[in-house]
């Protein structure tokens, strides 16, 4: 069950990062709303997992949940260049958070 709290926290990051951009400085009420409860669930589901998981792991693999979701919106979404270095190295953070899980 830690897996699956530390994934939900790793979609809320995603989601929180995306949401961040439209708060414009946090001067956007409901986007800065839905931002820190966004930041709310993922530290939250976050701790859940730190319960049964190592700190590191749990640090490494969220924040690699979070680099590479933010990133794979950017360019799917947001026009972000999608180069050919930029999905090699997404591929080298989603192994890292495999080779986490398999350790």
């Amino acid at each position: 069950m830690a897996w699956v709290w530390l994934a939900v926290a790793g979609v809320f990051e995603v989601l929180w990062t995306i949401l961040l951009k439209y708060t414009d400085g946090f001067s956007r009420l409901w986007p800065s709303l839905a931002t820190v409860a966004s930041m709310a669930v993922s530290f939250y589901c976050m701790s859940r997992a730190l319960q049964t998981l190592p700190m590191g792991t749990v640090y490494a693999v969220w924040t690699g949940i979070g680099a590479a979701g933010a990133a794979f919106w950017g360019m799917t979404v947001e026009g972000d260049p999608a180069t050919a270095l930029r999905i090699g190295c997404l591929a080298l953070i989603f192994a890292g958070v495999a080779g986490l899980k398999l350790a």
